[in-house]
Formats: C-alpha cells, structure tokens, sequence
C-alpha cells in the first residue's frame, strides 16, 4: 500500500492558531523540542488549534487533497508529542471529485472513520472498510486540539481519461505502479523509487545490505496497465559511496516469462542516466536488476499503454 496522502495539499482548516495545518502532511517524523515558544506558545511540529470547547459550538476540522487517488484501506491520525493537547476523538471522511475543484465545491462527502477516541502521543491507526475512490479527506477533530500528522494508506487508483492516448511513467506510484517483490529492502524499500519527484536524501530511495553472497538484487513491478515501454530513467542521487556497479532490466507479459528490456549496463553514482528501450514487447511487469547490490534513488519507465481496459474496470468499479 501506498500513503495516499503523499506530496498532497493541505487545502483549509477551521482554525491553525497554534501550529500550521500543513505540517500534518510533512513526510518525516514529528519532533519536539521543548521550551521553545514563540508569541502564541509552545512550538509544536504539527496541526493544533486554539480552544473551542466551552468558548465556541462545532468542533475543527481539516481538509487534504490526496497526493494519489485511490481506495483508502488505514487512516493512521498521529498524535505524537500532543500529550494535554491532543483532541478526544476524530472521525474522518472521504469524497471523489474530478479535476481540480476549490474548498468550498467539494461535496457528496461519505465517512472513512466514524467518530472514534483518540490516544495522545501514540499513533491511532483505523482500518478503512470502504469501496469508492476518494480523491479528498476531510479530517474533523472534537472538539480541538493538536494532531501531528495524518497518513492516508491505500492502492492507488488513477483516472484512466488523464492517461489516454499519450506516453506515461508506468511505474509511478500515482499511476498505479506497485512493486510486489523484491530481494531485500534493508535500508529502504524499493517503493521509494516510484515516488514522484527528486530523491530528496538517501534514505528516500531503494537501498539493500550490503552483499556477501555472488548474486544480485533486484525488484519486481507491476506496470499501470500493459504497455510497450520506450525510456526508462534510472537516477542514482544520494548514493556516491553505495550505488549499484551494473543495472538490468527484464520484462514481462505475466510475471512468469521473462525477456530482457536493458542488458546489464554500468552506472555511476549520484547520477540521472537514461536509457531507450528497443522492443517491440508488450509487459506488465518489468524486473529491476542491482548488480550486486546498492542504492537506486529514482525509476522511472515510459511508454504508451497498450490497453487502459484494467484501469478503466477498477476506476469505474470504485467511483461512486
């Protein structure tokens, strides 16, 4: 699963009086140091808002524009470092929306959580037993309070109409790339690679253990939908010391047979290499060789779809 939320939007909030509503969505984790105030306060790495309960009606909320659409399967609302600030309960909801609608145009919201209780300085992970495709969360706290980050776990689900006709990233993430093996992920998992962006810092990409054995690592990935792939983009950044020495890539209609796509190449470090693929071959899974081991800061593979047909099944099976 992927966290839907990722390089999403803090869209708006009832209130932000003590802590901006954007670092619910920050990707590391919440810090504290304390005794650090400003003019409002203690300085907290998180969204809190001022109190309510006694002094106004209603409760707070905040709204986020997922980074990935898709089927929302746990919500995790982590309250760590709010200790005698945190909110008593939460709940939170969900809705789809095509293109790129303003606050106050979101409608037809359904519940992801029902209102449930909250512990403070813990992570609260809620199971999310929901079909629809939810392109936006609504997360309401009562009656105030101070959460520190909200993650959106699910499969994503791309819309099949912003992918036709036109060459895609078909192991991104955000179009419905999944990795479903790989051969070790010690240091970071291979799932990094498909995020969108630059690799920020090592840790933000695929890294395996050092290897003591004479073979090599390696990841396999299901495509977005069956494509003959033209580009594939492989980036280095980050790794000077521990980069791969050769990369290779293999392809595949079914998972099963596999046929070369990149022979085994050399690479070098902290470096965006790019590489044509010759084949005429259409794949749904593709196999990315590390010889012998190392660290792989971004993949990137494109071509033009062959068949949208299991995109275009699963997005109208899970739009309301």
């Amino acid at each position: 699963m992927s966290d839907l939320a990722a390089n999403g939007t803090v869209m708006a909030a009832s209130d932000e009086f003590f802590a901006d509503k954007e670092n619910l969505l920050n990707p590391a984790p919440a810090t504290f140091q304390p005794h650090t105030f400003t003019p409002k306060g203690q300085q907290y790495d998180g969204w809190e808002t001022r109190r309510r309960f006694g002094r106004a009606p209603g409760h707070d909320w905040v709204l986020v524009r997922l980074g990935s659409a898709g089927i929302v399967r746990s919500i995790n609302v982590d309250t760590a470092h709010f200790l005698g600030n945190y909110p008593e309960s939460c709940s939170v909801e969900g809705t789809c929306a095509s293109g790129y609608p303003g606050p106050d145009s979101l409608k037809s919201w359904f519940p992801l959580v029902q209102p449930s209780p909250l512990k403070g300085g813990s992570d609260n992970v809620f199971d999310v037993d929901v079909p629809w495709r939810v392109t936006h969360v609504r997360l309401n706290i009562f009656p105030d309070g101070g959460v520190a980050r909200l993650r959106v776990f699910g499969n994503v689900v791309p819309d099949p109409r912003d992918l036709l006709d036109i060459p895609f990233d078909l192991v991104a993430l955000r179009n419905g790339g999944t990795v479903i093996s790989s051969s070790d992920g010690f240091f970071s998992p291979p799932s990094n690679m498909l995020q969108p962006g630059e690799s920020r810092f090592m840790a933000d990409g695929w890294e395996t253990a050092r290897r003591r054995s004479p073979a090599h690592d390696w990841a396999t990935i299901k495509l977005a939908c069956p494509a003959v792939p033209v580009v594939a983009e492989i980036s280095t950044k980050h790794y000077r010391g521990n980069s791969p020495d050769r990369i290779a890539l293999s392809g595949s209609p079914d998972g099963k047979s596999w046929s070369p796509l990149l022979p085994e190449t050399k690479v070098q470090p902290d470096t965006d290499h790019r590489f044509r693929i010759k084949t005429d071959q259409e794949v749904s899974y593709v196999r990315l060789e590390s010889h012998p081991d190392g660290g792989i800061a971004r993949f990137r593979l494109y071509g033009k779809p062959t068949s949208l047909k299991p995109l275009e099944d699963h997005w109208t099976a899970t739009t309301p």
